[in-house]
C-alpha cells in the first residue's frame, strides 16, 4: 500500500510559535516569507507539507508546486518557519490523479529561494535514469540522497530508495539540480520502503493542459 500522506496536525512547538509570532507581528505587517523547493509549508491551516519548487508562469505569476494531497483548491498556504499563520498564497489547482497542486503565491509577501538546504533547483528534467543518484529536501528528514530503480510509464511515478516520512510530501526529487520529481509517499514504513514520486513531466504536462495558474512554468532564477 503506498503510503501519501501529510502530517495532519503541526506540533504544540509550531502552534506555540505561531502564537508567539501573531503576538510580535501585531501592529505592523507579516514577514516575507522566504521559501522555495524544500521548505515546510502549512496546507489548509494543518497539514504540513513540503514545496517542491517556486518560480514564474507564463503570465509572470509567482507560483510553486506540492503534492496533491497536502490540501484541496483553495487552501490557504503558509510558511512552517513563521509559525504557519500568515497565508502567503492559495491552492490553485489540484491533479488527484497524478496527486501534485499547484500554489499561486502573493509576490509582496514570498520571497522565492531556488536553493533550500542541500537542494538547488535550476532546471527541469525527465525521469532519472535506473540507478542514478537521486537527493531530496524535506522539512520532515531533510537532505537524503538513493538510487533511482524505475519509472512506471502508464502511472509516471519513479520508484527509489529515498528516506521519506510524514511532511516530506512535495518534497523536490533532483538529479544533482535539475528537479525530476516529487515525494509522493512510500510502501509500507518510512525510511524503509521504496518511495514513490510524481514525476516533473507529468507534473509540467498536467499543469499545462489543466490548470488555471502554472503554465509554461520555469523556476525562480
Amino acid at each position: 500500500m503506498i503510503k501519501k500522506f501529510a502530517v495532519g496536525a503541526i506540533a504544540a512547538a509550531t502552534t506555540a510559535a505561531a502564537t508567539v509570532t501573531m503576538a510580535a507581528a501585531t501592529a505592523q505587517a507579516a514577514p516575507v516569507a522566504a521559501l522555495g523547493g524544500g521548505s515546510g509549508i502549512v496546507v489548509g491551516g494543518d497539514s504540513a507539507c513540503t514545496l517542491t519548487t517556486i518560480g514564474e508562469d507564463d503570465q509572470n505569476r509567482l507560483v510553486g508546486i506540492t503534492a496533491g494531497h497536502c490540501g484541496p483548491e483553495g487552501a490557504p498556504v503558509a510558511a512552517e518557519y513563521l509559525g504557519g499563520a500568515d497565508q502567503v498564497g492559495t491552492v490553485a489547482y489540484v491533479d488527484p490523479d497524478l496527486d501534485i497542486a499547484v500554489i499561486e503565491f502573493d509576490r509582496d509577501k514570498v520571497h522565492p529561494l531556488k536553493r533550500v538546504g542541500n537542494v538547488t533547483v535550476n532546471d527541469l528534467g525527465t525521469e532519472p535514469a535506473p540507478l542514478s543518484i537521486v537527493c531530496k529536501e524535506g522539512r520532515t528528514t531533510a537532505n537524503t540522497c538513493g538510487i533511482s530503480w524505475i519509472t512506471d510509464p502508464v502511472y509516471q511515478e519513479s520508484w527509489n530508495s529515498l528516506c521519506i516520512a510524514g511532511g516530506d510530501s512535495g518534497a523536490p526529487v533532483v538529479v544533482d539540480q535539475t528537479l525530476v520529481g516529487m515525494v509522493n509517499g512510500y510502501l509500507e514504513f518510512a525510511c524503509v520502503g521504496p518511495m514513490v514520486g510524481t514525476t516533473m513531466e507529468a507534473t509540467l504536462n498536467s499543469i499545462d493542459q489543466h490548470s488555471p495558474v502554472g503554465k509554461g512554468f520555469r523556476p525562480t532564477a
